[in-house]
């Protein structure tokens, strides 16, 4: 238990690190800390160490971790693809969904966020490397599915998530995050508010911290190898 607590001191620390070289403040730069098939025990010592932001990728252990913790000041996230099969245990549980790649889950999110738990902040995905393996909008359809996403009134959208794939070298990193980036810089020209860069995570967040990330996903670093 004491190792969580270090290590989520350790991670926090290279995040203000990177941000200061960047030039940006610190506190720019939210952790989310990704407790997927984590003991809850870990994830109470986070939270004792001060960690309110955890990040589920399976929606049944993400619903078992959420009522364990109803007590508690925590924000969860669902960071994994959604089935639309799922979307109304989601929506009436989490606090962010940042997978979100088709109009069609977005409008069942919408339709069954509970109205007293006010509107569901959304990431949209973008499969900035245009790989057939993994989900997310293409580039040239995300104008058109954010246009359509920022009208409905039970979800907020705050930002935009992507997964690359993996590059070492760190120029090479800063790439597909400068794409995100030029992306929802464009949406906000063209009106839409958004206010989140979803990118980085253990192998790359200092390149996206470069290019503005907003919130970076770390998880074993913190928490150690995965059940």
């Amino acid at each position: 238990m004491i190792r969580v607590t270090k290590n989520l001191a350790i991670i926090s620390n290279l995040l203000a690190l990177a941000a200061i070289e960047a030039k940006r403040e610190p506190e720019a730069v939210q952790l989310l800390a990704v407790s997927k098939k984590q003991p809850l025990a870990k994830i109470l010592q986070a939270r004792n160490a001060g960690q309110r932001d955890f990040g589920e990728n399976f929606v049944q252990e993400g619903l078992e971790k959420i009522a364990q913790t109803r007590d508690l000041d925590l924000t969860w996230h669902f960071i994994g693809h959604l089935q639309n099969n799922k979307t109304r245990v989601v929506a009436e549980n989490f606090d962010w969904v940042h997978t979100i790649d088709t109009q069609k889950t977005a409008q069942r999110l919408n339709d069954q966020r509970p109205v007293g738990l006010g509107p569901l902040n959304i990431c949209l995905q973008v499969n900035v490397d245009n790989e057939a393996s993994k989900s997310g909008v293409l580039p040239e359809d995300l104008p058109d599915l954010a246009s359509k996403i920022a009208k409905m009134p039970n979800l907020s959208l705050r930002g935009l998530m992507c997964l690359p794939k993996a590059r070492e070298d760190f120029e090479a990193q800063r790439e597909p995050f400068t794409r995100l980036r030029k992306m929802a810089e464009l949406l906000r020209s063209d009106g839409i508010a958004l206010d989140t860069l979803s990118m980085g995570m253990s192998g790359d967040y200092k390149a996206a911290i470069f290019e503005g990330a907003t919130m970076v996903r770390i998880g074993t670093a913190i928490f150690g190898e995965r059940n």
